[in-house]
């Protein structure tokens, strides 16, 4: 007969220690306990004490607080002309003060429009050690992300993402929203759908994969003709890339989505120009969902980014790499959502 020796304290198993366990030994909520060991503000100095003593009694694993440090943001010089244009970066940098007052953060805000600069504001973070990490805000060369090997503090990208993997980034979830947005029009009968972009970042070829994505899930023939490149973000640009196909194409589409709200302004621009009108003749959808959309004329059908969340989540993800833990690199992306309004409509007949 088989005797099963009787459970001990040997014989169990340790359970990690929890923040809910750290909050009942000091009797206080799990929202202050994480917040003092965050070393974020709201708690006062005793209290912070004690919840730190006990969290080294139990041999709990305290993050390096952040409150005091500094935060460079490098921001590049598409960053810094969007900011002039429209509101996509003033609504990411909202988002990051936002996060950066409730952690007790300081962010210093830098520009960078090339490798020698960038080399200046490493240079900068390295000698001061009040220097947290670097936030890089819509940087895509490759040149200037490779020089963050090695830096030696954390390093996050936001609106846009690293092809090597070597930096954790935050990003719009640019392929599927895309996707989804060419979704919404197919359903509607729309089979030629222009899709209106401003080449040259990462982020937005994610968005013309995702329009394709679209048509080859529907089984849809497509070409390349019905992508449409423009020079610039400018509305003026986008009108007249369109209003010029019109005159020499006359309408071989029923629907455009648009890269950006800018340029979805610019397409019903150029479709009403040429005496069309949205959305009885040509449905226009954009991505962004800035504030003005709701209130052109029609109101603007379109994708909502998350742009404050953006900034928020960066500084998380920097708050992370400084908490000692062991944490691999991460590409987060947050989903997005479409906001339907008036600019779209069933399409007249099926192209």
């Amino acid at each position: 007969m088989t005797v099963k020796p009787k459970a001990g304290k040997r014989g169990k198993k340790s359970r990690r220690v929890r923040l809910e366990d750290i909050a009942e030994k000091v009797g206080v909520s799990l929202s202050t306990v994480s917040r003092a060991l965050a070393g974020e503000k709201g708690v006062r100095a005793d209290v912070r004490e004690r919840i730190l003593e006990a969290a080294k009694d139990a041999n709990y694993t305290i993050p390096t607080p952040v409150a005091g440090k500094k935060v460079i943001l490098a921001a590049s010089s598409a960053a810094m002309i969007d900011y002039v244009r429209n509101q996509f970066t003033l609504y990411v940098l909202e988002g990051l003060r936002d996060r950066a007052q409730a952690l007790g953060l300081d962010i210093v805000t830098r520009a960078v429009a090339d490798q020698a600069e960038e080399k200046v504001v490493l240079e900068e973070a390295r000698a001061d050690p009040d220097v947290a990490g670097l936030l890089f805000l819509t940087v895509d060369d490759e040149g200037m992300l490779a020089a963050t090997r090695g830096f030696g503090k954390p390093v996050v990208l936001i609106n846009g993402d690293d092809p090597y993997m070597w930096l954790s980034s935050v990003t719009p979830c640019n392929r599927s929203a895309a996707h989804v947005a060419t979704d919404y029009l197919i359903r509607l009968g729309h089979r030629r759908i222009l899709f209106l972009m401003r080449p040259g970042r990462r982020t937005i070829e994610r968005r013309r994969e995702g329009w394709h994505d679209a048509f080859l899930q529907h089984g849809l023939p497509w070409s390349d003709d019905l992508v449409m490149p423009v020079d610039d973000w400018l509305p003026d640009l986008a009108a007249q890339a369109v209003s010029e196909r019109l005159r020499s194409g006359g309408l071989d589409f029923t629907a455009v989505l648009a890269a950006g709200d800018s340029l979805a302004v610019g397409a019903m621009m150029g479709v009403q120009q040429m005496g069309y009108s949205v959305p009885q003749d040509v449905s226009v959808m954009g991505m962004d969902d800035l504030p003005q959309a709701a209130f052109l004329n029609p109101p603007l059908t379109t994708m909502h980014i998350p742009m404050r969340e953006l900034g928020g989540v960066a500084l998380d993800l920097l708050r992370d790499a400084l908490s000692g833990f062991a944490s691999p690199v991460r590409r987060v992306e947050l989903a997005c959502h479409i906001v339907e309004r008036q600019s779209t409509a069933p399409a007249k007949i099926k192209a």
